[in-house]
């Protein structure tokens, strides 16, 4: 073989080698590239304006309670979404949290760090667990690329300082109703400018939340599909989630066209599952949520807890009936209460009270025979300490009751437990009202209590029914 013939057949080589290097991208099964948008603020300062963010949201929207089963299901269809985030958008500094917001309403919305929630009426309305999975995938998909605060940051010719931005951004996130009843603990008004995404972070948060979802084992044809149906759902106003979201009219095609870049076998992946179905069935078994408008008008609420409108404070109420039904608390515990006692959820408490015995005061959800179940965070891991500091919140908010007594020891469930009793006169009623308070320290070191709440000459009828709850209690953590 001459030199010139093994010159030419290792330039061949070299050709074929070099072109295999030039391959196309969607060959390899990767989707479409996405640049992170400038952004002036730190990835700490997400973290904080988040969090900042986050308190407001719990102070004034109904929260579905932490540890429920419907809580804990979308918490781990995000926890699965979040393992599917691309590495180069990952931020070790976030903290994904999922929470349900108790709306009727077809909407989802993310805060700056990880806070992420979605409605009751998104869950009810989604036709698979892949739809749903979509539309948070979506969702998770602004926080990786920190939309928030690069949107604060093409606003700048406001010439806001970052401390004085956080209700701007917030209103950026969120827009529509639900940033109209955030902004009204704000400092500062919401600009229109913040009240919707740019269509280019849409069309990224499309894209991403599509890559989400295949790594994720979903079909981001779901995504698409959950487009369609939200909008074909919603009326002549249109659902509030695709009113905060602008639609140039092709993004169903754009998602389906990363699908195919991702090569997502449809037959393989998650799309509907047996857990889901129970969800929204349990959604569906449960009171009539209430509209964003319903909660705008209430102004919100520290604890969250809503009563029907038509419900009144009244004089007489029925006595606890003699039957007993059991509730469960998600995983954490399970009661037997009185059988013509209504329960009302809020995040971390669920309220028990029988008809005429609930309602608003001054604009405030109270009641005044019934009994409360929850947790609060302890701040001690001492139960006599952290017992007292929660009692102390409950006067400071309860400014008309007075401690009696310190605390006793007392049983809740086989746990160590203490007692105390709390008076005053009611500013409902104007009655003298007794509170027994109970509490007991969890393994995870919240503070776990039950609270009996009577008028003082129906004491003795009401008690019954409180030892009664006590002695069923069954505490699982």
């Amino acid at each position: 073989m001459t030199n010139d013939v093994r010159f030419q057949r290792m330039v061949l080589v070299w050709l074929v080698a070099a072109a295999m290097l030039l391959i196309p991208a969607p060959v390899l099964a990767q989707g479409t590239n996405i640049d992170l948008p400038d952004n002036k603020y730190s990835v700490s300062d997400d973290v904080k304006l988040g969090r900042e963010a986050a308190a407001q949201v719990e102070a004034r929207m109904p929260i579905l309670p932490e540890g429920g089963n419907v809580d804990d299901y979308v918490e781990q269809v995000g926890r699965r979404l979040v393992n599917g985030i691309p590495r180069e958008f990952r931020h070790s500094q976030f903290n994904y949290e999922f929470d349900v917001v108790n709306a009727r309403e077809i909407n989802a919305f993310a805060l700056p760090g990880g806070p992420l929630y979605v409605n009751r009426g998104t869950i009810e309305a989604s036709g698979s667990e892949g739809e749903l999975a979509g539309v948070m995938a979506h969702e998770i998909a602004h926080i990786a690329l920190r939309h928030g605060t690069a949107q604060a940051t093409e606003a700048q010719s406001a010439k806001f300082q970052l401390p004085a931005i956080g209700g701007a951004i917030l209103g950026a996130i969120i827009g529509g109703s639900v940033g109209s009843i955030i902004s009204q603990g704000t400092q500062f008004g919401l600009s229109t400018y913040f009240l919707k995404y740019s269509r280019d972070y849409e069309r990224q948060a499309d894209i991403l939340g599509a890559q989400i979802m295949a790594n994720a084992g979903y079909d981001p044809r779901d995504l698409a599909n959950m487009f369609r149906r939200i909008e074909s759902q919603g009326g002549s106003g249109g659902p509030e989630w695709l009113s905060s979201h602008p639609n140039p009219g092709d993004r169903y095609d754009r998602i389906n066209r990363e699908a195919r870049l991702l090569n997502v076998n449809s037959a393989r992946a998650t799309q509907d599952t047996a857990q889901f179905n129970r969800i929204q069935a349990e959604l569906r078994s449960m009171p009539r949520a209430p509209s964003m408008q319903e909660i705008a008008r209430s102004g919100g609420s520290s604890s969250g807890r809503r009563y029907p409108a038509e419900s009144r404070i009244e004089r007489r109420v029925e006595y606890p009936s003699r039957s007993y039904r059991t509730h469960t608390g998600g995983n954490l515990f399970s009661v037997r209460v009185p059988a013509n006692w209504r329960e009302f959820s809020d995040r971390d408490s669920v309220t028990f009270a029988p008809p005429g015995a609930f309602g608003e005061y001054q604009g405030e959800a109270v009641f005044t025979h019934g009994a409360v179940v929850g947790i609060v965070n302890a701040q001690s891991n001492n139960l006599r300490e952290a017992s007292q500091r929660y009692v102390n919140a409950l006067l400071q908010s309860n400014p008309y009751l007075r401690q009696q007594r310190s605390f006793r020891r007392a049983t809740m469930d086989g746990h160590q437990a203490l007692s105390t009793r709390l008076m005053g006169r009611s500013n409902v009623t104007g009655r003298s009202e007794i509170v027994t308070v109970y509490t007991t320290m969890l393994r995870n070191g919240n503070l776990f209590y039950m609270i009996g709440v009577a008028p003082r000459d129906q004491s003795q009828v009401y008690n019954r029914a409180f030892r009664t709850m006590l002695q069923s209690l069954e505490i699982n953590a």
